[in-house]
Order: structure tokens, then C-alpha cells, then sequence
């Protein structure tokens, strides 16, 4: 599934693609994604519209124009592909954003887990994005808030830094690449850090989304640019799906675990 690195990458890729183009049809191939695609809102709030900006909120896409904002959330096979002429629609291409230029903007989707969604409102009011935490790469996301919410707390520190009420955008990948840069075991129940070790799990957290982007992302399976491309970051993972080969650190070798019905790789010697 994409990611904020993933969708970071898209949004920094589309924003000189498509600010400024106008929207001159929608078309909805068809509906049924995770949720009902709003045909008549996007065909009656995009079309005529002029792209205004493209921003990211967590694992969601912010599409602009003055009429409101389309929401897109990738899930786990979805992508957004943009091309300066239409090539032969394919059996996933969806949703079909067609600009005046003659570019276009297709939303693919095999699996079908993603979605598109409209609001006229500020985007921070909508049911999706209202009740997300804080970015992990913003000020408010400190060692010190992480330490306060898990406080107490049994659950692992793992499920903690991938619940979206909590920080955004961390999946799986990146906070087994984060929790072993900041030797810290997934399956630590959260509230046993001291806040010093929550301050270095930040900063890793931190090192390991920005290395990410520069990457361009990671390409596991379906993940794809905005021009087609995948990202790289894959090739300097640590311990994401490097079960059996030994730890970089201290030549253990790692081991999966299952936390909350996710495989979840780590070094059993140096990660506590």
C-alpha cells in the first residue's frame, strides 16, 4: 500500500504537471472503488475548473480547483498517472480527468481498494481526514507527544506508530525500518519507553520518510510514479522482508514476527 513517502513523491511529481490545467470532462469508468465514486460531483465540481494546487494529508491526495478538492486515497493498488496525450485506456483505468491541453490524468486501480471523494468544504473537516493525527515530519510530531501517547499504553509500540489517530502515514515498511534504525523492538508494549527513546524513535522515524522521498518512494509490487516509474528505496531497506539474512548492525539473524496480523521483520539481539 502507498505510503507518505508514496504519496509525497506523487504529490511533488504532479504539482508542475497539472496546476494550472483546466479540467474540461470526467469521466467514471467505473464506480465502484472502496466506497461509490461521487460521479456527479466530480463531473459538476471538476469540470470547468482550473487545478490550483496539489497537497498531501497523510496517505491522501489533495486535488484543488475552485469549485472544491477531490480526495484520493490509493489504497493498496491505485495509482495516478499523468500523460500529455491520452494512450489506449486500459481494463483498470477508472477515472479519466481529461484537460484542456489534450493531457490527462488517469486513475488505475486493479484491486479496486482505493478512493476518490469531493468536498466543497475545508478538506480538515471532511470524515476522512478529520480525526487524523499529526505528520510525522512536522514540528508537532515530537518525542515528547509520542511519550504522552504511549503513556500507560500495552499495545505494542509498533501498532501505536501505525495507528492514524496517533501520527500519519506510517506504514508497515517504514516503521520496521524505524524502529530497527532506532533499536527499538516492534513488539515493545509502548507505554515501557522512557522519553529519551521516544526522541530517537522520532528522529529515525524522521531520517528514514526523508531518505524515502529522496528515493522517490518504494516499489514492492504496484507502486508507481506519476509518470510510470517506481521508486527505489527498496533497494536500501534494512530489514523489511529480509527475514533470515543477518541483522546490518549486528549480524543476528532476523526474524519475522506477527503484530496485528502484519509480518513484522527485526533483529531479536539488538532491538529492544
Amino acid at each position: 500500500m502507498p505510503e507518505l513517502p508514496e504519496v509525497e513523491t506523487l504529490c511533488r511529481e504532479l504539482r508542475p504537471l497539472i496546476i494550472g490545467q483546466q479540467v474540461v470532462e470526467v469521466v467514471v469508468r467505473c464506480e465502484s472503488l472502496r466506497w461509490p465514486v461521487p460521479v456527479a460531483d466530480l463531473q459538476q465540481g471538476l469540470v470547468g475548473g482550473t487545478i490550483q494546487q496539489v497537497s498531501r494529508r497523510g496517505k491522501y491526495l489533495l486535488i484543488q480547483v475552485e469549485q472544491g478538492v477531490l480526495i484520493v486515497h490509493l489504497g493498496m493498488s491505485g495509482r495516478l498517472s499523468f500523460y500529455t496525450t491520452a494512450p489506449v485506456l486500459a481494463k483498470h483505468d477508472h477515472v479519466v480527468i481529461r484537460f484542456a491541453s489534450g493531457a490527462v490524468l488517469y486513475y488505475s486501480d486493479p484491486r479496486r481498494f482505493g478512493s476518490l471523494s469531493w468536498t466543497r468544504d475545508l478538506p480538515a473537516r471532511h470524515p476522512l481526514l478529520a480525526d487524523l493525527g499529526p505528520e510525522p515530519l512536522e514540528a508537532d510530531f515530537s518525542g515528547h507527544y509520542l511519550w504522552q501517547q504511549a503513556e500507560n499504553r500495552r499495545t505494542s509500540i509498533k501498532s501505536l506508530l501505525m495507528d492514524s489517530h496517533v501520527v500519519v502515514g506510517i506504514g508497515n515498511i517504514y516503521a520496521a525500518e524505524a524502529l530497527h534504525q532506532a533499536a527499538v523492538h516492534p513488539a515493545r508494549p509502548a507505554g515501557s519507553l522512557s522519553e529519551a527513546r521516544c526522541e530517537a524513535l522520532v528522529a529515525a522515524i524522521r531520517v528514514i520518510l526523508q531518505r524515502a522521498i529522496e528515493q522517490g518512494g518504494t516499489t514492492i509490487k504496484d507502486y508507481r510514479r506519476a509518470e510510470g516509474s517506481g521508486g527505489y528505496f527498496q533497494q536500501v531497506l534494512q530489514v523489511y522482508g529480509h527475514k533470515g539474512k543477518p541483522c546490518p548492525r549486528c549480524g543476528t539473524i532476523l526474524v519475522d514476527l506477527r503484530l496485528g496480523g502484519r509480518a513484522s521483520c527485526c533483529c531479536p539481539a539488538c532491538q529492544r
